[in-house]
């Protein structure tokens, strides 16, 4: 996030950003194990050709015992053939009665591939997920998974796959372990789930669906769980913004509205560089690429009291460092709101900028942008993926803009909310005035597009677990 307008302008500085379902199964209150009882998997489709362009092994799971399970200790396996031995493949949920979000995905490689089988999708459960009481089922797991490079699949040689089977039924090709063991179903010849010789695929490792999900329920910028949850809230000088300006932690506070906490960044100033008091919240950790990112931001286009008209950036963003002048692998994506004008524009506008590099002095900027000459005060949700073809930004649901792959990352990134003032020209008073810019929440999901319909299932979903924080991205 620099000093610049996204047309090229000059700025003066650099800031660092599936399902289970019925054979016999007794719990005990907290834990199941194998001996005690087991659980039955049902299974349907809803893409029942044998050529698709993904799988969709829809799941439920059910307790057959008479006490409760704890989801966590399960694991199902569908069984399939890949279309070559270098194929990799990504996995999906839809949609689940229990969540998205406390579902995970992860694929292997059979020890002793048959003609049917020679890979897996190992589907788990967070311990969000809960419990499954006797005679319970999980409800629809609408589950799907497919090409990395999108090209169609074919399912008639695939184990646990059936285009028949359009209803839920108890399937037996498919396999769950419960708390280790194999309770339910019958693998592929030679490939029990238990078998310890049973390696991860080599071509799909985990990586693929981790996420960073934090709502800001904190006590202050001071409470130890933001540092713990590897955010920094910045204190230290420097760009960008008002040269002398102050970046003060103590202006980001996490107020309740509407009884929910809220991440409140406030910027002041009463028409001077050193009564200018500007904010930031950084992730430590660079470890962000290719995704799903997410926030629901409140814009503002005036001041809480005080004269109006300063030339405030409002922003959530992501970024690298920049090694060189020109370095052709810097990368930054920004959301960036001025509601007073600035780098020449004189009103409301919205800028989303893609960047490949710059210099800052002399400067010279390669990047793509689109931008909307509009009021967005008030609440929006922000959404940015990128894939391996294009970025793509979304603001309450619509396209807002595609960036070509040119600007695509080439190292991973931090994320980032600031709010500062490129200027003290747009309002030359000495009154103070201070603006506000509010987070709902964040939402980085690791090499996965969503669609915004689906992030703000997986934001609902972590909710409704009551799931404040959870960082599951591996370091880069």
């Amino acid at each position: 996030m620099r000093n610049r307008p996204p047309t090229g302008r000059r700025r003066l500085a650099l800031a660092l950003s599936a399902l289970l379902g019925g054979s016999a199964l007794i719990a005990l209150p907290t834990t199941a194990g194998a001996a005690d009882g087991g659980v039955a998997v049902q299974y349907r489709t809803s893409a029942s050709g044998a050529t698709a362009d993904q799988s969709e092994p829809w799941l439920k799971v059910r307790n057959t015992g008479s006490a409760s399970v704890q989801l966590s200790q399960v694991k199902i396996r569908y069984y399939f053939k890949a279309d070559s031995a270098s194929t990799t493949y990504r996995f999906a949920c839809s949609w689940a009665v229990k969540g998205c979000a406390n579902i995970t995905g992860t694929f292997g490689t059979l020890a002793n591939p048959t003609a049917t089988a020679d890979r897996y999708l190992e589907i788990g459960f967070t311990s969000s997920a809960g419990t499954l009481a006797s005679g319970a089922d999980t409800g629809d797991m609408q589950l799907r998974f497919y090409q990395a490079n999108w090209q169609p699949l074919n399912q008639a040689d695939d184990y646990s796959f059936s285009g028949a089977q359009t209803s839920y039924a108890d399937w037996s090709k498919v396999t769950a372990q419960l708390a280790g063991a194999t309770v339910w179903g019958t693998a592929p010849a030679g490939n029990d789930p238990t078998d310890p010789t049973d390696p991860t695929d080599p071509t799909d490792p985990p990586g693929g669906g981790q996420s960073l999900f934090d709502d800001f329920s904190y006590a202050s910028y001071s409470d130890p769980a933001i540092s713990a949850h590897g955010w920094n809230v910045r204190s230290n000088s420097g760009g960008p913004g008002v040269p002398g300006a102050n970046w003060d932690p103590s202006k980001v506070t996490f107020p309740t509205v509407s009884g929910n906490k809220v991440m409140n960044l406030e910027t002041s100033t009463a028409g001077t560089a050193e009564s200018t008091k500007q904010t930031e919240v950084v992730s430590k950790s660079t470890k962000f690429k290719n995704g799903t990112y997410a926030a629901r931001v409140k814009f503002a286009d005036a001041p809480q009291s005080g004269p109006d008209g300063d030339h405030l950036v409002q922003t959530f963003f992501t970024i690298n460092d920049l090694k060189a002048p020109m370095a052709d692998d810097y990368a930054e994506y920004d959301f960036e709101y001025l509601p007073n004008g600035g780098w020449g524009e004189s009103g409301n506008i919205l800028y989303t900028t893609s960047w490949e590099t710059y210099n800052p002095d002399p400067w010279q900027a390669v990047n793509q942008h689109t931008e909307s000459r509009q009021s967005y005060a008030g609440w929006h949700d922000l959404v940015l993926t990128i894939d391996n073809s294009s970025i793509k930004y979304y603001i309450d649901g619509q396209l807002f803009g595609t960036h070509d792959a040119q600007y695509l990352p080439e190292r991973p990134m931090s994320i980032n909310f600031n709010q500062w003032l490129i200027d003290l020209t747009g309002q030359t008073s000495t009154t103070s005035r201070a603006y506000n810019e509010q987070v709902d929440y964040v939402l980085h999901v690791k090499d996965q597009v969503l669609s915004p319909a689906q992030v703000s299932a997986k934001v609902a979903a972590y909710r409704t677990a009551g799931t404040a924080f959870v960082d599951e991205v591996p370091a880069s």
